[in-house]
């Protein structure tokens, strides 16, 4: 099962790949406009919709599959909102997330935190977010291969948490074991061939493939 999540964030920003290839199509907020506007199918919109207007509340409403509307205040985002509606419904989808990325700090930092929660970090290697310049991956412990995006030059391991024995091979600059003790983003490395490998026993790492 694959699984588009469009958050709000400008159309500007997906991905120029991005294709009508996804199971179920899942917007949040403006997301969900967003979706009908470039001409994909909308088979749940959620959120509280305080981004649109009544005209495209009322179009969203009328177009959505299914349509779950939240109050304004409340604990959750409206993107950890849509997260926890897919995983409740297909819990072993791997989810692709767009429009996360640009706009306010405060929202990317929240999108890119979202695998840390203990509700979904048991689901974070079914994650990606995706835009038009980085793919970013979430890896829990183990031993991974990653395999090369054609158009992305970039590669970077990011930990999001202190991460023990941390080995990176297969990549222009290697790594040997190494306990990182705070997040660290080991950035600007590259490919030396379609795959690279990486392996680590605790802590979670994020690794973004991106391009200028």
């Amino acid at each position: 099962m694959r699984v588009l999540l469009a958050a709000g964030g400008s159309p500007k920003d997906w991905p120029k790949e991005l294709k009508k290839t996804y199971d179920w199509y899942v917007g949040i907020d403006r997301g969900s406009w967003n979706l009908l506007q470039a001409g994909f199918p909308l088979d749940l919109a959620i959120g509280d919709f305080d981004s649109l207007t009544v005209e495209e509340k009322k179009a969203v409403k009328k177009k959505a599959a299914a349509f779950i509307q939240a109050p304004a205040e409340k604990d959750d985002t409206d993107t950890q909102l849509g997260l926890k509606k897919i995983l409740e419904c297909y819990p072993k989808a791997i989810i692709t997330i767009i429009g996360a990325t640009g706009g306010r700090l405060d929202h990317l930092l929240a999108n890119l935190w979202l695998p840390l929660e203990p509700r979904f970090k048991p689901y974070a290697s079914n994650l990606v977010m995706w835009d038009r310049q980085n793919h970013v991956t979430y890896y829990l412990p183990g031993k991974h291969v990653v395999t090369r995006i054609s158009s992305m030059n970039y590669l970077a391991y990011c930990c999001l948490t202190p991460v023990a024995e941390l080995s990176i091979k297969n990549s222009k600059y290697e790594l040997e074991m190494t306990d990182v003790l705070k997040p660290t983003s080991y950035a600007s490395n590259e490919f030396t061939s379609a795959t690279a490998t990486f392996s680590f026993s605790t802590g979670m790492v994020a690794v973004i493939q991106s391009k200028d």
